[in-house]
Protein backbone atom coordinates (compact mmCIF):
# COMPACT_ATOMS: atom_id res chain seq x y z
CA UNK A 1 0.00 0.00 0.00
CA UNK A 2 0.76 3.53 -0.98
CA UNK A 3 1.79 6.03 2.50
CA UNK A 4 -1.18 7.18 4.26
CA UNK A 5 -2.33 10.45 3.68
CA UNK A 6 -4.65 12.73 5.79
CA UNK A 7 -8.43 12.80 5.74
CA UNK A 8 -11.16 10.62 6.57
CA UNK A 9 -10.42 6.77 5.61
CA UNK A 10 -12.62 4.04 5.97
CA UNK A 11 -11.75 0.67 6.69
CA UNK A 12 -12.93 -2.90 4.89
CA UNK A 13 -12.57 -6.48 6.02
CA UNK A 14 -12.20 -9.10 3.42
CA UNK A 15 -10.84 -12.66 3.95
CA UNK A 16 -9.55 -11.97 7.48
CA UNK A 17 -7.53 -9.13 5.36
CA UNK A 18 -7.79 -6.06 6.42
CA UNK A 19 -8.04 -3.65 3.67
CA UNK A 20 -7.38 0.37 3.90
CA UNK A 21 -9.39 2.05 1.76
CA UNK A 22 -9.10 5.93 0.41
CA UNK A 23 -12.22 7.53 0.22
CA UNK A 24 -12.90 8.56 -3.36
CA UNK A 25 -11.55 12.33 -3.61
CA UNK A 26 -8.64 10.76 -2.20
CA UNK A 27 -5.37 9.58 -3.61
CA UNK A 28 -4.75 6.13 -4.90
CA UNK A 29 -1.98 3.86 -5.58
CA UNK A 30 -2.13 4.15 -9.29
CA UNK A 31 -3.97 5.94 -11.76
CA UNK A 32 -4.81 3.05 -14.08
CA UNK A 33 -4.82 -0.61 -13.13
CA UNK A 34 -4.36 -3.00 -16.00
CA UNK A 35 -5.93 -6.65 -15.67
CA UNK A 36 -3.91 -8.76 -18.28
CA UNK A 37 -0.99 -8.46 -20.24
CA UNK A 38 -1.94 -9.07 -23.53
CA UNK A 39 -1.69 -7.25 -26.76
CA UNK A 40 -4.21 -4.82 -25.50
CA UNK A 41 -3.66 -4.46 -22.08
CA UNK A 42 -0.27 -3.57 -22.48
CA UNK A 43 -1.23 -1.35 -25.10
CA UNK A 44 -3.18 0.27 -23.02
CA UNK A 45 -1.23 0.81 -19.92
CA UNK A 46 1.87 2.15 -21.96
CA UNK A 47 0.17 4.41 -23.78
CA UNK A 48 -1.47 5.55 -20.53
CA UNK A 49 1.88 6.05 -19.18
CA UNK A 50 3.07 7.85 -21.90
CA UNK A 51 0.30 10.22 -21.26
CA UNK A 52 1.48 10.69 -17.59
CA UNK A 53 -0.39 8.33 -15.71
CA UNK A 54 0.63 6.17 -12.94
CA UNK A 55 0.42 3.02 -14.22
CA UNK A 56 0.23 -0.85 -13.09
CA UNK A 57 -0.49 -4.23 -15.27
CA UNK A 58 -1.02 -7.60 -13.43
CA UNK A 59 -0.57 -10.51 -15.36
CA UNK A 60 -0.42 -14.54 -14.52
CA UNK A 61 -0.84 -17.40 -16.76
CA UNK A 62 -2.44 -20.33 -15.12
CA UNK A 63 -1.15 -23.36 -16.83
CA UNK A 64 -3.12 -25.25 -19.86
CA UNK A 65 -4.57 -29.07 -18.43
CA UNK A 66 -1.50 -30.53 -20.34
CA UNK A 67 0.82 -27.79 -17.90
CA UNK A 68 2.04 -25.23 -21.07
CA UNK A 69 2.89 -22.26 -19.90
CA UNK A 70 4.10 -19.47 -21.44
CA UNK A 71 5.52 -15.47 -20.13
CA UNK A 72 4.31 -11.75 -20.91
CA UNK A 73 2.55 -10.97 -24.09
CA UNK A 74 -0.80 -12.58 -23.92
CA UNK A 75 -2.42 -15.55 -26.23
CA UNK A 76 -1.47 -13.62 -30.06
CA UNK A 77 2.40 -13.63 -28.77
CA UNK A 78 2.47 -16.65 -27.25
CA UNK A 79 0.23 -19.48 -28.54
CA UNK A 80 -1.57 -17.21 -31.41
CA UNK A 81 -0.68 -15.05 -34.11
CA UNK A 82 2.94 -14.95 -34.22
CA UNK A 83 3.95 -19.07 -33.22
CA UNK A 84 0.73 -19.88 -36.22
CA UNK A 85 2.62 -17.23 -38.69
CA UNK A 86 5.92 -18.50 -38.00
CA UNK A 87 4.38 -22.39 -38.84
CA UNK A 88 2.46 -21.59 -41.69
CA UNK A 89 5.82 -20.16 -42.81
CA UNK A 90 7.24 -23.33 -42.38
CA UNK A 91 4.38 -24.93 -44.54
CA UNK A 92 4.99 -22.50 -46.85
CA UNK A 93 8.47 -23.17 -47.43
CA UNK A 94 7.46 -26.59 -47.61
CA UNK A 95 5.22 -25.89 -50.77
CA UNK A 96 8.18 -23.74 -52.30
CA UNK A 97 10.53 -25.93 -51.97
CA UNK A 98 8.39 -28.63 -54.46
CA UNK A 99 7.72 -25.61 -56.85
CA UNK A 100 11.25 -24.83 -57.02
CA UNK A 101 12.46 -28.20 -59.26
CA UNK A 102 10.05 -26.55 -61.71
CA UNK A 103 12.12 -23.49 -61.34
CA UNK A 104 15.64 -25.42 -62.14
CA UNK A 105 16.65 -26.12 -58.31
CA UNK A 106 18.48 -29.43 -58.05
CA UNK A 107 16.35 -30.80 -54.73
CA UNK A 108 16.57 -34.56 -53.30
CA UNK A 109 13.17 -36.62 -54.42
CA UNK A 110 12.67 -36.42 -50.30
CA UNK A 111 13.01 -34.06 -48.16
CA UNK A 112 11.33 -34.28 -45.11
CA UNK A 113 10.58 -31.46 -42.19
CA UNK A 114 11.85 -31.65 -38.66
CA UNK A 115 9.58 -30.60 -35.73
CA UNK A 116 12.17 -29.89 -33.01
CA UNK A 117 14.64 -28.02 -35.21
CA UNK A 118 11.01 -25.64 -35.86
CA UNK A 119 9.72 -25.62 -32.69
CA UNK A 120 12.57 -24.76 -30.60
CA UNK A 121 13.21 -21.54 -33.21
CA UNK A 122 9.71 -20.31 -32.81
CA UNK A 123 10.05 -20.61 -29.25
CA UNK A 124 13.06 -18.91 -28.59
CA UNK A 125 11.46 -16.02 -31.16
CA UNK A 126 8.65 -15.92 -28.69
CA UNK A 127 10.89 -15.87 -25.49
CA UNK A 128 12.34 -12.70 -27.28
CA UNK A 129 9.47 -11.21 -27.54
CA UNK A 130 8.58 -12.15 -23.50
CA UNK A 131 11.25 -10.35 -23.01
CA UNK A 132 11.13 -7.28 -25.10
CA UNK A 133 7.22 -6.72 -23.95
CA UNK A 134 9.19 -6.65 -20.21
CA UNK A 135 11.65 -4.02 -21.28
CA UNK A 136 9.41 -1.63 -22.50
CA UNK A 137 6.93 -1.45 -19.58
CA UNK A 138 10.12 -1.08 -17.81
CA UNK A 139 11.39 2.00 -19.69
CA UNK A 140 7.63 3.40 -20.00
CA UNK A 141 8.10 3.19 -16.09
CA UNK A 142 4.58 1.02 -16.02
CA UNK A 143 4.77 -1.41 -12.87
CA UNK A 144 4.72 -5.35 -13.94
CA UNK A 145 3.61 -7.28 -11.46
CA UNK A 146 3.11 -10.96 -12.47
CA UNK A 147 -0.10 -11.47 -9.96
CA UNK A 148 -3.33 -12.98 -10.85
CA UNK A 149 -5.84 -9.84 -10.16
CA UNK A 150 -9.58 -9.68 -8.80
CA UNK A 151 -11.98 -6.96 -8.43
CA UNK A 152 -12.47 -6.12 -4.54
CA UNK A 153 -14.25 -3.09 -5.53
CA UNK A 154 -14.51 -0.35 -8.04
CA UNK A 155 -10.80 0.83 -7.23
CA UNK A 156 -9.31 -1.79 -5.52
CA UNK A 157 -7.91 -5.08 -6.92
CA UNK A 158 -6.58 -7.87 -5.04
CA UNK A 159 -3.38 -9.41 -6.76
CA UNK A 160 -2.47 -13.49 -6.05
CA UNK A 161 1.19 -14.39 -6.29
CA UNK A 162 2.23 -18.16 -7.19
CA UNK A 163 3.06 -18.64 -3.42
CA UNK A 164 -0.17 -17.34 -1.72
CA UNK A 165 1.04 -14.18 -1.45
CA UNK A 166 -1.98 -11.13 -1.35
CA UNK A 167 -1.02 -8.02 -2.55
CA UNK A 168 -3.68 -5.11 -2.68
CA UNK A 169 -3.56 -2.47 -4.99
CA UNK A 170 -5.92 0.68 -5.43
CA UNK A 171 -6.50 2.78 -8.86
CA UNK A 172 -8.65 5.53 -10.04
CA UNK A 173 -9.56 3.50 -13.02
CA UNK A 174 -9.31 -0.17 -13.64
CA UNK A 175 -9.38 -2.30 -16.98
CA UNK A 176 -10.20 -5.42 -17.56
CA UNK A 177 -7.98 -7.18 -20.43
CA UNK A 178 -7.77 -10.89 -19.78
CA UNK A 179 -8.80 -12.22 -23.29
CA UNK A 180 -9.69 -16.20 -23.15
CA UNK A 181 -8.67 -19.56 -23.59
CA UNK A 182 -9.40 -22.79 -25.70
CA UNK A 183 -12.10 -24.68 -24.79
CA UNK A 184 -12.66 -28.59 -23.86
CA UNK A 185 -15.98 -30.08 -24.58
CA UNK A 186 -17.26 -31.32 -21.10
CA UNK A 187 -19.61 -34.00 -22.37
CA UNK A 188 -16.75 -36.54 -24.69
CA UNK A 189 -14.73 -38.96 -21.96
CA UNK A 190 -11.07 -38.86 -22.50
CA UNK A 191 -11.64 -35.04 -24.23
CA UNK A 192 -9.52 -32.67 -21.79
CA UNK A 193 -7.67 -36.25 -20.28
CA UNK A 194 -6.11 -37.13 -23.97
CA UNK A 195 -6.39 -34.35 -25.83
CA UNK A 196 -4.16 -31.11 -26.80
CA UNK A 197 -5.73 -27.55 -27.79
CA UNK A 198 -4.02 -24.54 -29.37
CA UNK A 199 -2.53 -23.79 -25.85
CA UNK A 200 -0.52 -26.18 -26.50
CA UNK A 201 0.62 -27.17 -29.72
CA UNK A 202 3.46 -24.65 -30.63
CA UNK A 203 5.16 -25.68 -27.54
CA UNK A 204 5.28 -29.43 -28.24
CA UNK A 205 9.01 -30.34 -28.33
CA UNK A 206 7.91 -33.21 -30.49
CA UNK A 207 6.13 -34.06 -33.59
CA UNK A 208 2.19 -34.18 -32.59
CA UNK A 209 2.74 -37.05 -35.56
CA UNK A 210 -0.99 -38.24 -36.75
CA UNK A 211 -3.12 -35.27 -36.05
CA UNK A 212 -7.35 -35.10 -35.32
CA UNK A 213 -8.18 -31.37 -35.28
CA UNK A 214 -11.77 -31.40 -33.55
CA UNK A 215 -13.80 -28.00 -35.04
CA UNK A 216 -13.80 -25.94 -37.98
CA UNK A 217 -12.82 -22.70 -37.42
CA UNK A 218 -10.11 -20.52 -38.19
CA UNK A 219 -8.03 -21.39 -35.31
CA UNK A 220 -9.07 -25.51 -36.79
CA UNK A 221 -7.93 -24.82 -40.22
CA UNK A 222 -4.67 -22.71 -39.58
CA UNK A 223 -3.23 -25.40 -37.14
CA UNK A 224 -4.70 -28.44 -39.66
CA UNK A 225 -3.21 -26.60 -42.57
CA UNK A 226 0.14 -26.00 -41.30
CA UNK A 227 0.44 -29.95 -39.05
CA UNK A 228 -0.53 -31.22 -43.46
CA UNK A 229 1.64 -28.54 -44.90
CA UNK A 230 5.41 -30.06 -43.29
CA UNK A 231 4.25 -33.22 -43.88
CA UNK A 232 2.11 -34.97 -40.99
CA UNK A 233 -1.36 -37.06 -41.88
CA UNK A 234 -4.08 -34.26 -40.90
CA UNK A 235 -7.77 -34.98 -40.42
CA UNK A 236 -10.19 -32.37 -39.44
CA UNK A 237 -13.91 -33.07 -37.87
CA UNK A 238 -16.44 -30.54 -39.00
CA UNK A 239 -19.83 -31.02 -36.60
CA UNK A 240 -21.45 -28.26 -38.92
CA UNK A 241 -19.70 -25.58 -41.41
CA UNK A 242 -16.45 -24.15 -41.58
CA UNK A 243 -15.45 -20.92 -40.36
CA UNK A 244 -18.84 -19.50 -39.35
CA UNK A 245 -19.27 -16.25 -39.64
CA UNK A 246 -17.19 -15.75 -42.71
CA UNK A 247 -18.38 -15.45 -46.05
CA UNK A 248 -19.46 -19.25 -46.98
CA UNK A 249 -18.39 -19.28 -50.44
CA UNK A 250 -15.07 -18.54 -49.35
CA UNK A 251 -14.65 -20.67 -46.58
CA UNK A 252 -16.05 -23.63 -49.33
CA UNK A 253 -12.59 -22.53 -51.45
CA UNK A 254 -10.33 -22.50 -48.35
CA UNK A 255 -11.54 -26.22 -47.27
CA UNK A 256 -11.29 -27.43 -51.17
CA UNK A 257 -7.66 -26.64 -51.76
CA UNK A 258 -7.10 -27.84 -48.15
CA UNK A 259 -8.97 -31.40 -48.93
CA UNK A 260 -7.24 -31.10 -52.56
CA UNK A 261 -3.89 -30.76 -51.21
CA UNK A 262 -4.51 -33.91 -48.46
CA UNK A 263 -6.02 -32.58 -45.68
CA UNK A 264 -9.24 -35.02 -44.62
CA UNK A 265 -12.49 -33.72 -43.61
CA UNK A 266 -14.88 -35.39 -41.72
CA UNK A 267 -17.91 -33.59 -42.44
CA UNK A 268 -21.10 -33.38 -40.19
CA UNK A 269 -19.74 -35.29 -37.45
CA UNK A 270 -19.24 -35.45 -34.02
CA UNK A 271 -16.39 -37.27 -31.71
CA UNK A 272 -17.87 -39.74 -28.73
CA UNK A 273 -14.97 -40.71 -26.81
CA UNK A 274 -11.32 -40.23 -26.87
CA UNK A 275 -9.43 -43.64 -25.42
CA UNK A 276 -5.84 -44.57 -25.27
CA UNK A 277 -5.03 -48.17 -26.41
CA UNK A 278 -2.15 -49.92 -24.85
CA UNK A 279 0.28 -48.85 -27.63
CA UNK A 280 -0.16 -44.94 -26.45
CA UNK A 281 -2.00 -44.03 -29.61
CA UNK A 282 -5.32 -42.41 -28.94
CA UNK A 283 -8.58 -44.02 -30.25
CA UNK A 284 -11.43 -41.62 -31.34
CA UNK A 285 -14.79 -42.90 -31.86
CA UNK A 286 -16.94 -40.50 -33.85
CA UNK A 287 -20.94 -40.35 -35.29
CA UNK A 288 -21.83 -39.23 -39.06
CA UNK A 289 -24.63 -37.42 -37.99
CA UNK A 290 -26.18 -37.74 -41.42
CA UNK A 291 -25.87 -41.61 -41.50
CA UNK A 292 -25.79 -42.06 -38.38
CA UNK A 293 -23.17 -44.76 -38.57
CA UNK A 294 -20.29 -44.78 -35.51
CA UNK A 295 -16.94 -44.70 -36.80
CA UNK A 296 -13.11 -45.56 -35.23
CA UNK A 297 -9.46 -44.28 -36.10
CA UNK A 298 -6.34 -43.77 -34.12
CA UNK A 299 -4.35 -41.05 -33.48
CA UNK A 300 -1.05 -39.49 -31.93
CA UNK A 301 -2.77 -36.22 -31.48
CA UNK A 302 -6.16 -34.50 -30.97
CA UNK A 303 -6.12 -30.83 -31.47
CA UNK A 304 -9.29 -29.77 -30.05
CA UNK A 305 -10.86 -26.39 -31.48
CA UNK A 306 -13.92 -26.43 -30.81
CA UNK A 307 -13.61 -22.77 -29.14
CA UNK A 308 -12.58 -20.21 -26.86
CA UNK A 309 -13.97 -19.18 -23.31
CA UNK A 310 -13.52 -15.35 -21.71
CA UNK A 311 -11.12 -15.30 -18.63
CA UNK A 312 -13.97 -14.08 -16.36
CA UNK A 313 -14.44 -15.90 -13.69
CA UNK A 314 -11.71 -15.42 -11.35
CA UNK A 315 -12.01 -11.89 -11.51
CA UNK A 316 -14.80 -11.77 -8.65
CA UNK A 317 -16.80 -9.91 -11.02
CA UNK A 318 -20.01 -10.93 -10.02
CA UNK A 319 -19.84 -9.58 -6.37
CA UNK A 320 -19.47 -6.20 -7.97
CA UNK A 321 -21.81 -6.30 -10.23
CA UNK A 322 -20.53 -6.01 -13.37
CA UNK A 323 -22.97 -7.51 -16.12
CA UNK A 324 -21.97 -10.82 -18.18
CA UNK A 325 -23.61 -12.21 -21.03
CA UNK A 326 -25.20 -15.03 -19.76
CA UNK A 327 -24.57 -17.08 -22.46
CA UNK A 328 -21.22 -16.07 -23.65
CA UNK A 329 -20.02 -15.26 -20.19
CA UNK A 330 -18.32 -11.92 -21.40
CA UNK A 331 -18.75 -8.64 -20.11
CA UNK A 332 -21.06 -6.30 -21.71
CA UNK A 333 -19.72 -3.12 -22.65
CA UNK A 334 -20.57 -0.11 -23.87
CA UNK A 335 -19.05 1.80 -27.09
CA UNK A 336 -16.55 3.88 -24.42
CA UNK A 337 -15.41 0.20 -23.03
CA UNK A 338 -17.54 0.76 -19.68
CA UNK A 339 -19.16 -2.09 -17.62
CA UNK A 340 -21.93 -1.85 -15.88
CA UNK A 341 -19.74 -0.17 -12.47
CA UNK A 342 -18.29 2.86 -12.90
CA UNK A 343 -14.26 3.14 -13.19
CA UNK A 344 -14.21 -0.61 -14.26
CA UNK A 345 -13.71 -1.02 -17.96
CA UNK A 346 -13.08 -3.74 -20.59
CA UNK A 347 -12.22 -4.22 -24.08
CA UNK A 348 -10.63 -7.03 -26.47
CA UNK A 349 -11.78 -10.33 -26.58
CA UNK A 350 -13.27 -10.35 -23.39
CA UNK A 351 -15.77 -7.84 -24.70
CA UNK A 352 -19.35 -9.11 -25.63
CA UNK A 353 -19.65 -8.14 -29.44
CA UNK A 354 -15.97 -7.67 -29.99
CA UNK A 355 -14.04 -9.09 -32.75
CA UNK A 356 -11.42 -11.48 -31.28
CA UNK A 357 -8.43 -10.23 -32.61
CA UNK A 358 -5.30 -8.70 -31.84
CA UNK A 359 -5.29 -5.46 -33.93
CA UNK A 360 -8.66 -4.64 -32.42
CA UNK A 361 -7.12 -5.01 -29.06
CA UNK A 362 -4.46 -2.78 -29.55
CA UNK A 363 -5.81 0.41 -31.02
CA UNK A 364 -9.42 -0.13 -28.56
CA UNK A 365 -6.95 -0.26 -25.39
CA UNK A 366 -4.59 2.86 -26.79
CA UNK A 367 -7.87 5.10 -27.51
CA UNK A 368 -9.34 3.87 -23.98
CA UNK A 369 -6.09 5.06 -22.66
CA UNK A 370 -6.56 8.72 -24.22
CA UNK A 371 -10.15 8.96 -23.11
CA UNK A 372 -9.25 8.17 -19.58
CA UNK A 373 -6.24 10.46 -19.29
CA UNK A 374 -8.69 12.78 -20.64
CA UNK A 375 -6.95 13.70 -24.04
CA UNK A 376 -9.54 12.34 -25.95
CA UNK A 377 -13.41 11.57 -26.86
CA UNK A 378 -12.66 9.18 -29.68
CA UNK A 379 -14.54 6.04 -29.93
CA UNK A 380 -13.24 3.05 -30.83
CA UNK A 381 -14.36 1.95 -34.57
CA UNK A 382 -15.77 -1.49 -35.13
CA UNK A 383 -16.78 -1.38 -38.40
CA UNK A 384 -14.86 -3.06 -41.18
CA UNK A 385 -11.99 -4.17 -39.74
CA UNK A 386 -10.02 -6.56 -42.13
CA UNK A 387 -8.65 -10.03 -40.98
CA UNK A 388 -6.88 -13.22 -42.61
CA UNK A 389 -7.05 -16.97 -42.21
CA UNK A 390 -3.84 -18.19 -42.52
CA UNK A 391 -4.94 -21.68 -44.25
CA UNK A 392 -2.77 -22.87 -46.93
CA UNK A 393 -4.66 -20.75 -49.40
CA UNK A 394 -4.91 -17.60 -47.62
CA UNK A 395 -8.58 -16.07 -47.06
CA UNK A 396 -8.58 -12.20 -46.05
CA UNK A 397 -11.60 -10.13 -45.83
CA UNK A 398 -12.48 -6.91 -45.23
CA UNK A 399 -16.36 -5.34 -44.66
CA UNK A 400 -19.58 -7.55 -44.65
CA UNK A 401 -20.07 -11.30 -46.38
CA UNK A 402 -22.31 -11.76 -49.06
CA UNK A 403 -24.70 -13.47 -47.00
CA UNK A 404 -24.52 -10.19 -44.43
CA UNK A 405 -24.52 -7.82 -47.54
CA UNK A 406 -28.00 -9.45 -48.83
CA UNK A 407 -29.48 -9.75 -45.48
CA UNK A 408 -28.91 -5.85 -45.05
CA UNK A 409 -29.36 -4.52 -48.15
CA UNK A 410 -31.81 -7.35 -49.89
CA UNK A 411 -30.62 -9.73 -52.93
CA UNK A 412 -31.13 -6.73 -55.29
CA UNK A 413 -29.83 -3.85 -53.28
CA UNK A 414 -26.41 -5.40 -54.10
CA UNK A 415 -24.07 -5.97 -56.72
CA UNK A 416 -21.59 -8.91 -56.39
CA UNK A 417 -18.33 -8.33 -59.31
CA UNK A 418 -15.85 -11.81 -59.15
CA UNK A 419 -12.93 -12.84 -60.90
CA UNK A 420 -11.01 -16.37 -60.39
CA UNK A 421 -7.59 -15.92 -61.20
CA UNK A 422 -4.71 -17.52 -61.62
CA UNK A 423 -1.35 -15.98 -59.57
CA UNK A 424 1.74 -16.18 -62.00
CA UNK A 425 3.62 -17.80 -59.21
CA UNK A 426 1.63 -20.76 -59.76
CA UNK A 427 2.34 -21.08 -63.59
CA UNK A 428 5.30 -22.33 -63.79
CA UNK A 429 4.71 -24.62 -60.95
CA UNK A 430 1.93 -25.69 -62.49
CA UNK A 431 0.08 -25.20 -59.19
CA UNK A 432 -4.00 -25.64 -59.74
CA UNK A 433 -5.45 -22.17 -59.11
CA UNK A 434 -9.22 -22.86 -59.05
CA UNK A 435 -9.82 -21.78 -55.69
CA UNK A 436 -8.16 -18.69 -56.27
CA UNK A 437 -10.91 -16.02 -56.35
CA UNK A 438 -11.50 -12.30 -55.56
CA UNK A 439 -15.20 -10.83 -55.00
CA UNK A 440 -16.19 -7.22 -54.51
CA UNK A 441 -19.59 -6.76 -52.57
CA UNK A 442 -21.02 -3.48 -53.41
CA UNK A 443 -24.20 -1.41 -53.23
CA UNK A 444 -26.43 -1.30 -56.12
CA UNK A 445 -26.55 1.68 -58.30
CA UNK A 446 -25.09 5.12 -57.73
CA UNK A 447 -20.92 4.84 -57.12
CA UNK A 448 -21.43 1.78 -55.63
CA UNK A 449 -20.29 2.05 -52.13
CA UNK A 450 -17.98 -1.68 -51.35
CA UNK A 451 -19.48 -2.91 -48.50
CA UNK A 452 -17.13 -6.32 -48.33
CA UNK A 453 -14.06 -7.54 -50.35
CA UNK A 454 -13.05 -11.11 -50.22
CA UNK A 455 -9.67 -12.64 -51.39
CA UNK A 456 -7.93 -16.27 -51.57
CA UNK A 457 -4.43 -16.52 -52.86
CA UNK A 458 -0.64 -15.61 -51.71
CA UNK A 459 -0.21 -13.21 -49.32
CA UNK A 460 -3.47 -12.43 -48.66
CA UNK A 461 -3.29 -10.03 -45.59
CA UNK A 462 -0.70 -7.95 -47.03
CA UNK A 463 -3.63 -7.48 -50.12
CA UNK A 464 -6.41 -7.05 -47.85
CA UNK A 465 -4.82 -4.42 -45.22
CA UNK A 466 -4.09 -1.87 -48.30
CA UNK A 467 -8.11 -2.27 -49.32
CA UNK A 468 -8.82 -1.95 -45.74
CA UNK A 469 -8.10 2.03 -46.38
CA UNK A 470 -10.23 2.78 -48.48
CA UNK A 471 -13.27 1.19 -46.38
CA UNK A 472 -12.27 4.25 -44.10
CA UNK A 473 -12.56 6.30 -46.78
CA UNK A 474 -15.69 5.34 -48.44
CA UNK A 475 -14.45 3.34 -51.12
CA UNK A 476 -16.82 2.94 -54.32
CA UNK A 477 -16.65 0.31 -57.26
CA UNK A 478 -15.61 3.43 -59.35
CA UNK A 479 -13.07 4.49 -56.94
CA UNK A 480 -11.21 1.16 -57.43
CA UNK A 481 -11.52 0.77 -61.23
CA UNK A 482 -10.06 4.02 -61.36
CA UNK A 483 -7.09 2.65 -59.50
CA UNK A 484 -4.22 1.39 -61.41
CA UNK A 485 -2.84 -2.05 -60.33
CA UNK A 486 1.14 -2.73 -59.84
CA UNK A 487 1.43 -5.39 -62.74
CA UNK A 488 2.66 -8.14 -62.15
CA UNK A 489 0.59 -8.81 -59.36
CA UNK A 490 -2.08 -10.79 -57.29
CA UNK A 491 -3.43 -7.66 -55.88
CA UNK A 492 -4.19 -6.15 -59.59
CA UNK A 493 -6.26 -8.63 -60.21
CA UNK A 494 -9.00 -6.49 -57.33
CA UNK A 495 -9.18 -3.36 -59.18
CA UNK A 496 -9.58 -5.17 -62.48
CA UNK A 497 -12.90 -6.99 -61.25
CA UNK A 498 -15.84 -5.95 -63.99
CA UNK A 499 -17.68 -9.32 -64.55
CA UNK A 500 -20.86 -9.47 -62.16
CA UNK A 501 -21.99 -12.32 -60.46
CA UNK A 502 -25.84 -11.81 -61.69
CA UNK A 503 -24.70 -11.51 -65.61
CA UNK A 504 -24.06 -15.07 -64.77
CA UNK A 505 -20.98 -14.70 -67.37
CA UNK A 506 -17.35 -16.97 -67.04
CA UNK A 507 -15.10 -14.68 -64.27
CA UNK A 508 -12.10 -16.29 -65.36
CA UNK A 509 -9.59 -14.03 -65.95
CA UNK A 510 -7.45 -14.36 -69.06
CA UNK A 511 -4.36 -12.82 -70.80
CA UNK A 512 -1.59 -11.45 -68.25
Amino acid sequence: MAALYGGRHRWKRINCLHIFSRKLTGKYDYDLLVIGGGSGGLACSKEAAQLGQKVAVLDYVEPSAKGTKWGLGGTCVNVGCIPKKLMHQAALLGTAVKDAKKYGWQIPDTISHDWPTMAEAVQNHVKSLNWGHRVQLQDKKVKYMNLKGSLVDEHTVRGLSKAGKETVLTAKNIVIATGGRPKYPTNIPGAAEHGITSDDIFWLKKSPGKTLVVGASYVALECAGFLKGIGLDTTVMVRSIALRGFDQQMASLVTDYMEAHGTRFAWKSVPNRVDKLSSGALQVTWTDTQTGSEHKDTFDSVLWAVGRAPETKALGLDKLGVQLNKETGKIVVGPDESTSVPNIYAFGDIGEGRPELTPTAIKAGKLLAHRLAGQSTELMNYDNVPTTVFTPLEYSCVGLSEEEAEKRHGKDGIEIYHAFYKPLEFTVAERDASQCYIKVVCEQGGNGKILGLHFTGPNAGEVAQGFAMGFQCGATYSHLIQTVGIHPTCAEEVVKVHITKRSGLDATVTGC
